[in-house]
């Protein structure tokens, strides 16, 4: 079949469509159809948003990229999620905001300087303009007047007059802390951004040092933080929860466990007479007490560091103990190691039962008071140092139901609740119920109190590198630390500066570095440290509400109006960083007068990731899927070498990396198939909270469903049926409409997807038999506008096919005429004594004696009934058909 249409229509001023000679066309050229359309957009300017538009707001964002380079296919289906969402609200009449920028402060760059001996600066402003050519081509929906860069002095100048303004109000400290040091990246990181004892981008064991450090005081914002995350009921749960654990709020005692004298107990915290004489100690399970081991404290806890002035083989155990990092996987993950010191404490319910006191590589000064006591039986990390040292364990809670006199603890802890047994007083108690018998005996001796403990600690921001955004901060040795004034704002990077050897850049630019003292006009000198990226991606979402503004970092009237961003959407990976850090700033920001809303993200999507099979040659090197062509031999896939014919091993499916080659090029595809096959496979194949799996199949598929559309449409243009067949495919349209609808606003895109497959088959039955132009030019309409979001440019193209005025991408989005989308027939369930055994299919207003009548005419029935008459039909309008026989 030839189709004549308007080839090559590129848009007039006022919007309609001008066009040459019609030609015949076979098929959806999309290299052709793709690049003018993203010109048409870019030169209406359809996708800059005004903040004075006065229709309701929606701000859509996904999580900005890094500029690696080159985007990937992970990319590919984020910004396509968020594009579906951008493009569909705007046709539903709001004023959408959907910005793009560049995390681009970092390691990488860094890294790339040293090895290709380029400034990071060049390295990442060339990134950028490589990937933003590449999301153009994806023809996304985004307001790119509004782009920024994180590096860029115009945005980190703001940053920095916050972080003064944070300090001022109170939320800004510095100290001497144990840090996480990566000695392969020369840096300090967060205990977030250690993963199982190593760096998150270098993967070097961290080890522990002792630094003075920037923090933000995100522990002042603890309570809020947590009781905040119950009202975010856009959020995932899974997130919610990673974060609830992570603030770690928990209810116990602190209690005193008095030290039996001994010389050694000399300590940095000694009581008047220069003796430390008891041992602070926070437990969420002051229950257990009676099954308490002994106690341990942390390596640098003061007891430690006294004993250790005179004992060698301590302050050995120190240092190796230093050498594992502050966060708690690494401490959770190490072996569990102990050095006993000699000395004992009191039982603080039993004075005569002295307990041992160790020092522990699993106890950390920053987690409640340095010390715990162990309590083997009831906590598995306890038990482990228990078996090792030999200590043994006592139960103290036992499971209902089970005989105490045969509960014994081996290899692993009971940690549930259950009933005291072994503890004098206490036996027969609930857990909860020794809680408190405890907790009021104690107190009322005075040797304890009442707490309440939270996990989190506070960011630090400190970073030893180069390319980053500085901490405005002067030291001087007569004023201390000085703010550098607003009035100087920015504190720039230096230019040329060199990565020759290892370490900060900055400590070794004396120009740069020496500077007079904003107070006293004293030589002083520039904090060399610069700030954690993540500060550098807390608050981007507000800066894109007003990235102009020159004076201020946001306009608090815009900021509030358009916070909290409605849709975010990202990888469940920033679950605990990234979220909590915004979480955090959007509250300093409240105090310090840039905003007045507390949360950051109303709406929270999680996508997942793509992955892809991975293929080895025959010397076990990893090959990529370009190199790769399949064949079917003996009933089996196999696969081949493209070049050498030699046979390649197909491997798991997993997350696309470089390191394993199996990543497919987003250019590659876009040059092959174009961009809207690529968005609309991403969006299909998979629930987008799922993994994706990228199949050259898959790609091939979603091609073809482009040309069946561009068939289907050109063909409902030239429909001339006699209409007896409009009726079924209206529904067919209307239906699709509004399931597409509801599936949008949920985020179930592979479900929309197979709504527009159904309208499409609909719509090719139509075609075949007599459905009117009028009915075939509708349906296709509607099916041009549901896919719009999906496939933009292949919409634009048969929107004016379609003969429709202006862009496909202003159009209001349809109204569902709601008597379309009535059920004319209903289905109900039919049993026969009690068991299902058929589905009767009535129209919908059938009376009770018609859907008897059908019941007892379906074959099943008949069946099972042998010719006998029911002794009771009973017919639930609506819902069920029940026979009694």
């Amino acid at each position: 079949m030839v189709i004549l249409r308007n080839d090559r229509r590129a848009p007039d001023p006022a919007g309609s469509m001008t066009s040459t000679a019609p030609q015949p066309v076979e098929r959806y050229n999309a290299k052709d159809a793709e690049p003018r359309w993203q010109e048409a957009w870019a030169e209406r300017r359809l996708f800059e948003t005004d903040n004075s538009d006065s229709r309701p707001k929606y701000y859509v964002l996904e999580m900005f990229p890094y500029p690696s380079g080159r985007i990937h296919m992970g990319h590919v289906r984020n910004y396509a999620m968020g594009d579906v969402v951008a493009r569909y609200k705007r046709a539903r009449g709001f004023n959408v905001l959907h910005p793009m920028g560049w995390d681009a402060f970092g390691l990488p760059a860094e890294n790339a300087a040293m090895e290709r001996k380029v400034n990071p600066r060049d390295w990442t402003y060339a990134n950028i303009a490589s990937m933003r050519d590449q999301l153009k081509a994806m023809g996304l929906s985004l307001d790119w007047s509004r782009e920024i860069a994180t590096c860029d002095p115009d945005y980190y100048k703001h940053q920095q007059r916050m972080f003064l303004d944070f300090l001022a109000k109170g939320l800004v400290t510095r100290r001497t802390a144990k840090v996480n040091w990566d000695p392969v990246d020369h840096t300090v990181l967060a205990n977030e951004q250690v993963i199982d004892g190593r760096g998150w981008r270098s993967g070097a064991l961290v080890e522990q040092r002792e630094l003075t450090q920037w923090f933000f005081k995100i522990t002042d914002f603890a309570e809020d933080l947590l009781t905040a995350l119950d009202g975010l009921d856009r959020w995932p749960e899974k997130v919610r929860l990673m974060q609830k654990n992570w603030i770690g709020r928990s209810e116990g005692l602190e209690v005193l466990f008095a030290l039996v004298p001994d010389a050694h107990a000399a300590a940095a915290q000694p009581a008047a007479d220069g003796v430390l004489r008891d041992i602070k100690v926070y437990t969420t399970r002051p229950d257990t007490l009676f099954g308490a081991k002994f106690l341990a404290v942390a390596a640098d806890h003061p007891l430690a560091a006294a004993v250790a002035a005179t004992n060698p083989a301590l302050q050995a155990f120190i240092e190796e103990c230093r050498r594992t990092g502050t966060a708690q996987a690494a401490i959770d993950t190490a072996e569990k190691l102990g050095f006993d010191t000699g000395l004992t404490v009191r039982h603080p319910l039993d004075p005569s039962w002295t307990l041992p006191v160790y020092v522990a590589n699993f106890v950390l000064m920053e987690y409640g008071t340095g010390a715990v006591f162990g309590c083997p039986a009831h906590d598995q990390r306890d038990l482990d140092f228990s078996n090792k040292y030999g200590l043994g364990n006592t139960p103290v809670v036992c499971p209902e139901g089970q005989d105490p006199t045969t509960f014994v603890i081996t290899d692993t802890a009971y940690v549930e609740d259950g009933r005291m047994i072994n503890s004098r007083f206490l036996d027969g108690m609930s857990t909860g119920e020794a809680f408190e018998a405890v907790a009021r005996r104690l107190e009322g001796e005075g040797i304890a109190k009442r707490k309440v403990q939270f996990r989190l600690r506070d960011w630090g921001v400190s970073r030893q590198r180069y390319w980053g955004c500085p901490i405005p901060i002067i030291h001087c040795e007569s004023c201390g630390p000085v703010p550098v004034p607003v009035s100087d704002l920015p504190v720039k990077l230096p230019e040329d500066v060199s990565f020759d050897q290892p370490g900060n850049p900055l400590e070794r630019d004396a120009a740069w570095r020496n500077v007079p003292c904003p107070q006293c006009g004293a030589p002083a000198r520039r904090e060399t440290d610069t700030m954690d990226t993540f500060v550098d991606s807390s608050w981007y979402y507000a800066r894109f509400t007003a990235p102009w503004l020159t004076d201020a970092p946001t306009d608090r009237a815009v900021v509030d109006r358009w916070l909290a961003v409605d849709q975010y959407i990202g990888g469940i990976e920033h679950a605990i960083l990234h979220l909590l850090y915004a979480r955090f700033f959007m509250r300093a920001m409240r105090e310090t007068g840039w905003a007045g809303v507390s949360e950051p993200f109303a709406g929270l999507f999680t996508q997942g990731m793509v992955v892809h099979e991975t293929y080895k040659d025959a010397a076990g090197a990893w090959v990529p899927p370009a190199e790769i062509r399949f064949a079917t031999e003996e009933g089996e896939r196999r696969a081949f070498h493209v070049k050498t014919q030699a046979p390649i091993t197909i491997g798991a499916i997993e997350k696309m990396s470089k390191s394993k080659k199996n990543v497919v090029d987003p250019d590659d595809i876009i040059a092959s198939y174009g961009a809207d096959t690529a968005r609309w496979f991403m969006l299909s194949d998979s629930p987008p909270e799922r993994d994706v799996i990228w199949t050259e199949e898959g790609v091939q598929g979603a091609a073809r469903f482009v040309q069946k559309v561009w068939r289907l449409v050109n063909a409902a243009v030239q429909a001339t049926g006699d209409g007896a067949a409009d009726l079924p495919l209206r529904k067919a349209a209307h239906r699709a409409l509004a399931s597409v609808q509801d599936d949008i606003e949920r985020l179930r895109f592979n479900r929309c997807v197979a709504h527009i497959y159904t309208l499409a088959n609909a719509l090719e039955d139509g075609l075949r038999g007599p459905v009117s132009g009028q009915a075939a030019r509708e349906a296709a309409g509607i099916l041009v506008q549901l896919i719009a979001p999906m496939m933009p440019h292949l919409a634009e193209e048969c929107w004016s096919v379609l003969g429709r005025g202006g862009l496909v991408a202003q159009a209001p989005w349809p109204e569902t005429e709601a008597g379309l989308l009535v059920e004319d027939e209903i289905t109900l369930p039919v049993q026969i004594n009690g068991k299902k055994r058929a589905d009767v299919t009535v129209p919908r207003d059938a009376d009770a004696k018609a859907v008897e009548a059908a019941t007892l005419a379906l074959e099943a029935v008949q069946k099972v009934l042998e010719g006998k008459a029911p002794r009771k039909v009973i017919v639930v309008p609506g819902r069920i058909v029940n026979l009694v026989v």
